[in-house]
């Protein structure tokens, strides 16, 4: 793997908080026991936890790998005159020592003067040893997933089923028939790269023979014909938190494809649509449910019996004199989530009949004689 700017800037053993002699097993040992504390599934919704959760991630991802490894603790030996190579500062293309005078590495001009000579000025410079095509991550899927309106608000664990890249059954991701091998590229013999030296200057380029990286697959696998992977269906239980809104993203780390050359799996995020209910809407953390009632009913005041989620219905004096429209709270009723559990917010709605025997319309028109008359007057007509 080339070496990369932050390789200078940052220090990985630190991040992990190990030392630069630390074994293997103890390194691993770290980034494990910070990954379960700092893993964004642990911390929802805490934004530097999952910054931190990267920044470790990186560091093992460089220092955890014997290749990487050696690669990082030589070029941080350069110190801050070797970064100028890559973009630091100081700027420009740095140089070394090469073969047949100095080696160009990073910036324009290792591309230009690899033009003048011949010399290939992408891919691997310095003629360091590695694989040109390294570890790479997954890509990113994305799930729809359509929830009823009460699973929603109490949270529910269920199955996606999507298909996408994954390593492949036959070969387990090698891609090389089962019982083989990758053999060493005959042509750079295992470094990857090969060198161009053009005098004073010291070029190199990906091995055209193994495409960089440094061995070769002779007997591919039949099922997936050497590329490690294949597309195939697949199910992916799904654990919905209490309280999940409509149109909200839950992100799930690395359900998504599958990496390549031993690289990370991406991310699966989940699009969640909540369906209406018949009874019960939602206001943020709040429920909320429209009862039927009658004038009589606002006018004499009436006890109501209200339906809850938890299917333990919740009994409300309404006083006499109580306006259509009004809104009462049930406290503690409504949807719970971490931040808080809300309330039951009902609303009392007058139904006007629309089909009046003569007894109920002789009614109604003695009563409407005894009443007085609404005053208009503010209506200014």
């Amino acid at each position: 793997m080339a070496p990369q700017r932050e390789w200078f800037e940052k220090d990985y053993y630190k991040v992990l908080g190990v030392s630069e002699k630390a074994p293997a097993k103890d390194i691993t040992r770290a980034y494990r026991k910070l990954a379960r504390e700092l893993h964004p599934d642990a911390n929802p919704g805490d934004a530097s936890s999952e910054e931190k959760f990267k920044e470790v991630s990186a560091a093992y991802d460089v220092v955890g790998d014997e290749t990487k490894r050696k690669e990082y603790d030589e070029v941080r030996t350069m110190g801050p005159m070797g970064a100028a190579g890559f973009g630091g500062p100081g700027g420009g293309a740095g140089f070394r020592p090469g073969p047949g005078g100095f080696n160009f590495e990073g910036g324009d001009i290792s591309d230009l003067l690899g033009g003048m000579f011949g010399g290939g000025g992408g891919g691997r410079r310095g003629g360091r040893p590695g694989r040109g095509t390294g570890p790479q991550r997954g890509a990113d899927l994305e799930a729809s997933l359509h929830l009823p309106f009460r699973e929603a608000v109490a949270g529910v664990e269920t199955s996606l089923h999507i298909t996408s890249d994954m390593p492949c059954s036959t070969c387990h991701g090698s891609g090389s028939r089962p019982g083989t091998s990758r053999t060493t590229c005959g042509n750079c013999h295992g470094r990857g790269v090969l060198d161009d030296n053009q005098g004073m200057f010291s070029f190199s380029q990906p091995c055209g023979a193994c495409s960089g990286e440094g061995s070769i697959i002779t007997d591919p696998c039949p099922g997936c014909r050497g590329r490690g992977i294949e597309r195939r269906a697949r199910e992916v239980r799904v654990r919905i938190p209490a309280g999940v809104a409509d149109g909200q993203r839950i992100r799930l780390a690395g359900r998504g494809g599958a990496g390549r050359n031993g690289g990370p799996a991406g991310d699966l995020h989940v699009l969640v649509h909540v369906d209406a209910d018949a009874l019960f809407g939602r206001d943020g953390r709040n429920i909320t449910i429209t009862v039927p009632v009658t004038f009589s009913e606002l006018t004499l005041g009436v006890k109501l019996t209200v339906p809850t989620l938890e299917d333990k219905p919740v009994t409300l004096k309404i006083p006499a004199g109580t306006p259509s429209n009004k809104v009462f709270r049930v406290k503690g009723r409504g949807v719970a989530t971490k931040k808080g559990t809300g309330d039951l917010l009902v609303t009392v709605q007058v139904v006007v009949p629309t089909d009046l025997s003569k007894e109920q319309r002789s009614a109604i028109e003695a009563l409407a004689d005894t009443l007085p008359a609404a005053s208009r007057e503010h209506l200014g007509v």
